[in-house]
């Protein structure tokens, strides 16, 4: 039965709604609406609401930035598995238009930068990659983008 539930627990479906319900992402407006089974894609969304507004009438930077927080650590995480530490490390944010409407943003990984992952981390090293993602608005305009470096190190296994 644990087994199942486990199971159960890693099953893209079951994170999406998961995150959905998470308070930060839900009290910020932000919806996750896909992860690929393969957890290399996840596309999330943000609608101008009231509570994401700013004094101008456009999507205040901090929930723009707070829709790429967890998504790159998750999949990494997903990818490398439990003997793996992955952290964010730091983040920066170029705005590039006001954000009108619903916004969006893509986080992608590809089959080479998950290999590069484990090829930097293999005996042990931390390896400290960065990936950019960009939010759009309704139109495809880009919006701002966001430079994420993510903290990545194989966890070290002591001798009894």
């Amino acid at each position: 039965m644990r087994n199942k539930i486990i199971h159960l627990l890693n099953k893209p479906i079951t994170i999406k709604w998961m995150m959905n319900l998470y308070r930060p992402l839900r009290a910020a407006g932000i919806r996750v609406n896909y992860i690929a089974n393969d957890y290399r894609q996840i596309d999330v969304s943000l609608k101008l609401k009231l509570s994401n507004k700013n004094i101008h009438g456009v999507h205040f930077g901090g929930s723009l930035f707070a829709m790429t927080d967890p998504f790159f650590v998750m999949m990494i995480s997903y990818h490398l598995g439990t003997d793996y530490i992955v952290w964010d490390k730091a983040a920066d944010i170029q705005f590039i238009k006001p954000g009108r409407g619903t916004v969006r943003a893509s986080f992608k990984l590809s089959s080479e930068q998950i290999e590069d992952l484990f090829r930097h981390t293999s005996e042990g090293q931390r390896y400290m990659p960065q990936y950019t993602v960009h939010i759009v608005d309704e139109h495809n305009d880009v919006v701002a983008h966001v430079r994420k470096t993510i903290y990545v190190r194989k966890k070290c296994i002591k001798a009894l």
